[in-house]
């Protein structure tokens, strides 16, 4: 990574801690439990993705009576199951290939505002597998660069056996195969270093550098996303310099 860019997933952290902020991401985080829930049964210590879902939970600060009121929501009525998980793949401005991953319990309905995003933004939506193959799925843990050194955090790196490590904006991002995330998650943990953010993640093989302004504008697109009700994730294969973030990430 180039000094003075960023990547899109240092930047989601950022905006999904503003959003946490205005409670916006409660309804999210809600239907990812009652999928698991649906998937796996109520109890997290044989659920890992119910187990991830809660930590996500947490880590925005959810109510536990949320938390419990969704568990229980999906394990009562199935309300999990009218919700289907639909991968959307695209392209925004300058060639940037996107995966948007949604929960939804109309199809008809969130294909329309998806698609409406893409346009409006001069982006187009494509067909299936036509921009999955840029990515690969990784375990990402994202921790606080302002508390933890990069001397501890490569010493912890090498202890864990990580497969990647770098500084995103004032975030550290390790990334590690799916498998080992939980390993790793705990050995950070055991060293009182705990992960803002441990999640499956959709990372790009390579990015696109962009320049300021075709940046905003795919700042912009996904970010709209992002703010769509039915949309879980975005994922994007872009560089963008670091002055355009703060000025229309958090927008």
């Amino acid at each position: 990574m180039m000094a003075g860019h960023s990547h899109w997933a240092g930047i989601k952290y950022r905006k999904a801690a503003a959003d946490a902020k205005r409670g916006k991401i409660f309804s999210k985080v809600a239907r990812q439990i009652m999928v698991a829930v649906r998937e796996g049964g109520g109890d997290p210590e044989s659920n890992l993705a119910l187990k991830y879902a809660i930590e996500k939970a947490r880590s925005v600060n959810m109510p536990k009576d949320k938390i419990e009121r969704a568990i229980k929501k999906a394990a009562g009525d199935g309300e999990g199951g009218r919700l289907v998980e639909i991968v959307y793949e695209g392209y925004a401005p300058g060639g940037v290939a996107v995966l948007v991953e949604t929960l939804t319990d109309n199809r008809n309905r969130t294909t329309s505002e998806v698609r409406h995003v893409f346009e409006r933004r001069g982006g187009s939506l494509s067909g299936k597998c036509s921009v999955a193959w840029m990515f690969e799925l990784r375990g990402m843990l994202m921790v606080d660069a302002e508390k933890v050194s990069e001397e501890a955090v490569l010493e912890l790196a090498v202890e864990a056996d990580v497969e990647d490590v770098r500084r995103e904006g004032g975030m550290w991002e390790i990334l590690c195969a799916p498998r080992d995330l939980e390993r790793i998650k705990g050995v950070f943990s055991g060293r009182g270093v705990t992960p803002k953010v441990a999640e499956l993640a959709r990372v790009p093989k390579d990015t696109v550098e962009l320049d300021a302004a075709a940046g905003r504008k795919v700042l912009q697109l996904l970010n709209e996303l992002e703010d769509l009700d039915d949309v879980q994730h975005v994922w994007a294969n872009f560089d963008i310099p670091e002055e355009v973030v703060e000025r229309e990430a958090g927008d």
